[in-house]
């Protein structure tokens, strides 16, 4: 099973994801040295081609999940119950500013006062469209190309993939990806970041995902309900390791036009 690829990839082969009815997938064979150039070309292709780029370790892709279990998440039902249910556990935590114990020459945890809600407070608005701002394929482009120069870990070892999809969301439930994600909800969360801030799925390294935000929220309140929204996709970055204040970790949020997680 294949489709038509756009024209100037570097070799690669087609895989099949999943014993019954299988998704096609396209990776290259070797690490894509031109991807920094390739990647705005691929994004603004996506109509003709309907094909989703993506930086991706090939040992990270598994059994595809259907786009029923994505499309049947009713997301602000799902986040108001993961997050009463995350205020019950950790609200003794945030109550009480005694520093944690820790071993000796290890500096103690800062205090986590938690997210300054009580209740659920709905998603964060989307920031509207804006002449100024740069297009969800640029941010994506030069997200892409800022992982390359950083040289950060892990993207030696990826490769070029290239995923027949409706929105880049998607990709990561079509790849089947593998990390301890629960990728059902994740995917509706980027489904929605994607609408609300032009968010897009740049690269997947193990169990780390970079993700571009064109429109990110720059009021504190609203960085506030973002916060909390990254907290609910369990990603461990965030949740456990490091262990960053909310405050903290929301403020940084602000403005701030690519996002990273990691799962254990």
């Amino acid at each position: 099973m294949s489709f038509a690829l756009p024209s100037g990839l570097p070799p690669g082969r087609f895989l099949s994801r999943g014993p019954v009815r299988p998704v096609p997938v396209w990776i290259s064979d070797e690490f894509p040295q031109d991807a920094e150039r390739m990647w705005p070309r691929l994004l603004s292709e996506h109509s003709a081609h309907g094909l989703v780029p993506l930086l991706c370790r090939p040992d990270v892709m598994g059994k595809p999940l259907s786009l029923n279990h994505v499309d049947t998440v009713r997301l602000e039902e799902v986040l108001a119950e993961e997050f009463a249910e995350y205020r019950r556990r950790r609200l003794p935590f945030w109550t009480d500013p005694t520093p944690a114990p820790v071993p000796e020459g290890i500096e103690p945890w800062p205090h986590d006062p938690g997210p300054p809600f009580e209740q659920w407070p709905g998603l964060t608005p989307g920031r509207p469209v804006a002449a100024a701002g740069p297009t969800p394929d640029e941010a994506a482009s030069s997200l892409l190309a800022g992982l390359m120069k950083s040289g950060q870990f892990g993207v030696d070892e990826c490769r070029l993939v290239l995923v027949p999809a409706d929105r880049g969301s998607d990709a990561l439930a079509l790849i089947g990806w593998s990390a301890e994600a629960p990728l059902p909800l994740l995917c509706a969360l980027l489904r929605s970041w994607e609408d609300r801030f032009g968010a897009r799925v740049v690269a997947v390294f193990g169990s780390e995902l970079h993700v571009s935000v064109a429109r990110p929220p720059v009021e504190p309140e609203h960085a506030n309900q973002l916060a909390l929204e990254h907290v609910l996709s369990t990603a461990t970055n965030i949740v456990d390791d490091p262990p960053t204040p909310f405050p903290e970790y929301a403020t940084e949020l602000a403005g701030r036009a690519s996002w990273s997680f990691w799962w254990d």
